[in-house]
């Protein structure tokens, strides 16, 4: 993992001025770099190690004077910002941002959990917004679909039909044949890597890497656990649709095409 090539200094107050010198721009090893802003050292480690070990670079601040000084000087692509900071607030770091022309998009981290602060963040120049506490799989997921947004890429569907299933991301629903599934976070992102490769035969080292982010072997046994999770709730209300290819992974097909 690459370490940090940045130095904060803080004082007692935590109120401390970004000293350090900006990097060459992120290199094509990195998907892109992030500027993770938080006082509490666990989230900040937590962040890192999750982030750099996707593949994004990452720098960290500790309050909003040295966020603010950073993205001034260094222009990184996305920003993972607390909005409680020891000095002033996440939402007056992006209002400083966006006075200064900066448009780098920003990703709130709130324990408040209210849709009174989910509106302040997005009017205040915010792009999108993750409540603590968060799933890491979560944080990445919403990271990458700002970025895309950023850099105008196109975004997946919201909306995914395969045979009589559907899956609606902007509900976070699954229905087949008109009735709703409940599913487990996990269970809902493996069903969307499925229907988004309908007919495609996925090994298990393929779905562990875009569903549980390994980029090694991984345990296959937790995909075998998670396809049987799936087929108990979906293939019950009606004709089966994922199977097992033995000694290759597994393929949801479409009956509609395939018969």
């Amino acid at each position: 993992m690459p370490h940090t090539q940045f130095t904060y200094f803080a004082q007692s107050s935590l109120i401390g001025v970004w000293q350090g010198a900006c990097v060459n721009p992120t290199s094509g090893a990195f998907e892109a770099r992030v500027l993770v802003v938080d006082d509490e050292p666990n989230i900040i480690d937590v962040l890192r190690m999750s982030l750099e070990f996707v593949g994004f670079e990452v720098e960290t601040a500790a309050n909003g004077r040295n966020a603010v000084a950073y993205a001034r000087q260094c222009r990184p692509d996305i920003i993972l910002l607390d909005v409680m900071l020891p000095d002033f607030d996440g939402f007056e770091v992006v209002r400083r941002l966006r006075a200064d022309g900066i448009t780098v998009p920003v990703v709130f981290l709130t324990a408040r959990d209210s849709s009174a602060d989910a509106v302040k963040g997005l009017t205040a120049g915010g792009d999108d917004y993750v409540s603590k506490p968060f799933s890491l799989e979560e944080v990445v997921a919403r990271v990458r679909a700002v970025l895309r947004r950023s850099r105008g890429e196109p975004t997946p569907p919201a909306r995914l039909v395969v045979a009589d299933v559907e899956l609606d991301d902007d509900r976070r629903t699954v229905t087949r044949g008109g009735t709703l599934i409940d599913l487990s976070r996990t269970e809902y992102e493996l069903l969307r890597y499925l229907m988004q490769n309908r007919n495609r035969v996925l090994s298990t080292s393929m779905i562990l890497s875009h569903v549980w982010h390994f980029d090694f072997g991984g345990d296959s046994t937790v995909v075998a656990t998670y396809v049987s999770y799936l087929r108990k709730k979906v293939d019950r209300l009606g004709t089966p649709l994922i199977h097992t290819i033995r000694g290759f992974g597994y393929t949801l097909r479409d009956t509609v095409t395939t018969g």
